[in-house]
């Protein structure tokens, strides 16, 4: 074997071995590399350890991962589909809100269009409504005139019927007092004009009385007022009536004061009608009992009650009808059939209530009720009854004398009659007012009587031109008319008559008219004369 294979057979030996006797290796480089090589290898299998643990880690790490990374997914996913289910959600609300918004604004279109047609119909309403106050008020305008002219027609009736009424009842008073007196037989004449007569003017007032009342005209004086005082008076002025009937009446008495809030002259004029009526349907020598209670909504009910002959239920459905007499048609002095509307008319007019019970055979009775007052507050002097005045003449005393303006001879005839039984006076007349002024101021009256309606100027002026004149403005003048309305009397008292005396004539109320007057009369001229003369 040579060299090279020995060497290559030496190369394959371990170069780590050791020197048996030196404890090195035979080459140190060899050995060095080899425990390099061992140690490297040592790290290798650490490190592969290292690795397959770090490796095993990162696998566990990875695996977390993966699952984290599914979590996530599924968390996404479930994320998804919350956001999904909100934006569905989110859609559902804003396609619920667009519509409820649509249905706003839907509504507010239909609103909207319901008030523009609402406006167009209060438009139309309005100038509707317009129209309507214009036909009202031309419709008002229309029915003032109506009634204004109702109102003078009635004026003019009532002048026209009582002028004629002013001669028959007049110059039938005239006959029953003259002298010689009446026979029996004319007696009877005369009673038969003078209850035909005066049935008459009672018609003619109550008919004008209804027509106030149905046109709102009539005026009423709403006042405490004293209701024994009434009901006395009223009891004086029926008893004659009574007593030609021979009716027994009974009056309450009273034992303290009692006062209605009410206007008098029309509770008289109320229960003088129930008063008559009671009379007028009793029985021969029956009784009228007149009572007053208090019921619980302090009111005071009158009660009139008669012993006739009653009324069925027919007849009482009947009552308070204009012209409805009830079947007495044919009896010329039983009433005028509205004299009971007019009374109900009145009663309610002062707040109060009218009624009525029967029973046929036993009677009827009428009541009102009336509102009671506490308070007293009368004016002095009011209500109370005018004191008659005679005219005291001395034997040798002038005359007196009284110019009557009138331009109706019948009217002048009557008073004519009247002057001559006082022989204390004498009539001067004149036909129109021209010529009564200056009648006046020739002659000096102490009394004038004045009519309204005259030729030329009226009553009225003629009154104002004789105050105008110092001659003259001491002179009472008492008007005399027919126009008997009360808007007629309120004129010619608020123009300064003295009196406003109404036809026809009652001869007594105004013979004491007359003596009132001259004594106001003797009354100035005794002032007016000098102090040396007296």
């Amino acid at each position: 074997m040579n060299i090279h294979e020995d060497d290559s057979a030496s190369d394959t030996d371990d170069p780590g071995q050791l020197d048996a006797a030196s404890g090195h290796s035979r080459f140190p480089d060899v050995a060095e590399k080899e425990i390099t090589r061992r140690e490297n290898a040592v790290m290798d299998d650490e490190a592969a350890v290292l690795s397959r643990e770090t490796l095993a880690t990162a696998r566990e790490d990875a695996a977390r991962l993966r699952e984290d990374a599914v979590r996530l997914r599924e968390d996404a996913a479930h994320q998804r589909e919350g956001d999904a289910s909100s934006r569905e959600r989110e859609m559902r609300a804003t396609e619920t809100t667009q519509a409820g918004t649509d249905d706003q604004m839907l509504m507010l279109q239909q609103a909207n269009s319901h008030l523009v047609i609402a406006n167009i119909e209060a438009q139309k309403l309005t100038e509707q409504l317009t129209m309507a106050q214009a036909q009202l008020e031309s419709a008002k305008c229309v029915a003032e005139k109506a009634s204004l002219a109702k109102s003078e027609f009635l004026s003019s009736m009532s002048h026209e019927l009582r002028t004629p009424l002013n001669a028959i009842l007049g110059f039938a008073q005239l006959l029953e007092s003259g002298s010689p007196l009446p026979t029996h037989i004319q007696k009877a004449s005369i009673d038969q004009i003078l209850q035909a007569g005066w049935y008459l003017l009672e018609l003619i007032n109550e008919i004008l009385d209804l027509a106030l009342i149905e046109s709102g005209k009539l005026s009423l004086s709403l006042e405490p007022m004293s209701l024994p005082e009434v009901l006395s008076e009223c009891q004086t002025m029926i008893e004659t009536q009574a007593q030609k009937n021979d009716i027994h009446m009974h009056f309450p008495q009273f034992d303290f004061p009692c006062f209605v809030n009410a206007d008098r002259t029309r509770v008289k004029q109320v229960l003088i009608n129930l008063l008559s009526n009671a009379i007028k349907y009793n029985r021969a020598g029956g009784a009228v009992e007149v009572t007053c209670c208090i019921n619980e909504t302090q009111r005071i009910r009158i009660s009139v009650q008669d012993t006739g002959e009653g009324l069925s239920p027919e007849k009482i459905a009947q009552l308070f009808q204009s012209f409805n007499r009830l079947g007495q048609e044919g009896k010329a002095g039983e009433g005028t059939g509205i004299g009971l509307v007019v009374s109900k008319r009145l009663v309610e007019l002062m707040g109060g209530e009218i009624g009525m019970e029967s029973t046929v055979g036993v009677g009827s009775v009428f009541w009102i009720e009336l509102n009671l007052t506490s308070e007293l507050q009368l004016q002095s002097g009011a209500g109370e009854p005018i004191t008659p005045l005679q005219a005291d003449v001395e034997q040798d005393a002038g005359l007196r004398t009284l110019l009557y303006v009138e331009d109706n001879r019948a009217n002048l005839a009557l008073v004519e009659k009247i002057i001559a039984r006082r022989p204390d006076m004498r009539l001067l007349s004149a036909a129109d007012g021209a010529s009564g002024i200056a009648l006046a101021r020739i002659h000096q009256p102490q009394v004038i009587l004045m009519d309204i309606n005259l030729p030329g100027i009226s009553g009225i002026d003629a009154l104002k031109t004789l105050r105008e004149d110092p001659l003259t403005a001491h002179i009472p003048v008492l008007a005399l008319s027919a126009n008997a309305m009360p808007r007629d009397i309120e004129k010619g008292l608020a123009a300064g008559f003295f009196r406003y005396l109404t036809k026809p004539i009652k001869v007594s109320e105004f013979l004491e008219t007359l003596d009132l007057a001259l004594e106001v009369a003797q009354a100035a001229s005794e002032r007016a004369l000098p102090t040396e003369s007296r």
